[in-house]
């Protein structure tokens, strides 16, 4: 089920890129130099590639497996990927290298792990985390740059205050000056002021609402009277319109928004559930997706057996390219 609007509604036609499906693909990312398309399978532990052209993929899919969840990853400047996994952040300067600790988590890791996110444009890593119990805004947003990690919102900083329960939708707009973030629960995207030289975020505003989600909606419902559910924020990215794209997860559509956080245009996805996107390809006008299969019921899986699978399209606006970590 889609869930209606007055924007434009488009329906693209996807191409599937993946054949053997993650439980829950997260964190992609387009590596110009490589011409390969990067993500991780959290609750599968690994890290994938697969070289693309057009909207095919050029050979297998190689696969990394880690000893822990992978939140999320970006390259590293001069080769190499860093990426945050349960336990802390790490480096790693070859495919299946050897894992160097830059920071371990600044939480309780039985209760807490490493979710979406990213590099902003002066080389800091970005990741947030996810409260897996989910009853409390307990997650945060950190950022690490040769200073060390820093808690930018919630976490020690100021608790619940300014928490999320489950990070996500970290992104910049073109100019650097403002940055979005969502909390998945609470089915909204915040955005921030910038400063682009301490990385500091201050006023903090509602950028975009989604519809919560009707107490007792059950996807495929056919009972009479069942109220629509547009999905949930997952991860995001801006095109180079300096619009902000948002996967809605159970929504089974992305979300265009202007820079004032309008609604412009909704994509029809593949799958039920779209967790992020990025866009690449030699023009950055390919947009792939990645989604997930996990906790999903056998009727879903029926309807959508490629649940799980990376995706791609072509749009129109191009991307921006992919921000790499600057190592220090």
């Amino acid at each position: 089920m889609v869930f209606m609007h007055t924007a434009t509604l488009l329906t693209p036609s996807w191409t599937v890129l993946t054949i053997e499906p993650d439980g829950l693909g997260e964190s992609p990312f387009w590596h110009p130099q490589e011409q390969r398309l990067y993500w991780v399978d959290i609750p599968g532990r690994r890290i994938a590639r697969v070289a693309v052209q057009g909207l095919q993929a050029q050979g297998p899919v190689e696969y990394w497996p880690l000893a822990q969840e992978p939140g999320c990853i970006a390259p590293v400047q001069g080769g190499g990927l860093i990426m945050a996994l349960r336990d802390g952040i790490y480096v790693a300067r070859d495919w299946q290298g050897y894992l160097q600790s830059l920071a371990p988590a600044p939480y309780d890791t039985a209760r807490l792990r490493f979710n979406d996110g990213k590099c902003d444009a002066q080389g800091r890593f970005w990741a947030g985390s996810l409260y897996e119990p989910k009853d409390q805004a307990l997650g945060a947003l950190y950022m690490l740059d040769g200073q060390g990690l820093h808690a930018m919102m919630g976490g020690e900083k100021d608790g619940a205050n300014h928490g999320v329960v489950t990070a996500n939708g970290l992104a910049w707009s073109p100019d650097g000056r403002t940055a979005y973030w969502a909390d998945t629960a609470a089915h909204q995207v915040r955005a921030f002021d910038v400063d682009s030289t301490t990385g500091q975020l201050s006023a903090g505003r509602v950028f975009h609402t989604m519809t919560p989600k009707p107490a007792g909606w059950v996807w495929g419902s056919e009972m009479p009277n069942t109220p629509e559910y547009g999905g949930r924020p997952d991860g995001a990215a801006v095109d180079s319109d300096g619009c902000y794209w948002s996967a809605q997860y159970e929504g089974q559509r992305l979300l265009r928004l202007s820079p004032k956080g309008e609604l412009l245009a909704e994509l029809v996805t593949p799958v039920h559930c779209p967790t992020m996107l990025c866009f690449g390809g030699v023009d950055l006008k390919t947009l792939f997706i990645t989604t997930s299969r996990q906790g999903r019921s056998a009727q879903e899986l029926a309807q959508y057996p490629g649940a799980g699978c990376v995706f791609a399209t072509q749009v129109e606006v191009a991307g921006l390219p992919v921000n790499e970590f600057v190592a220090v």
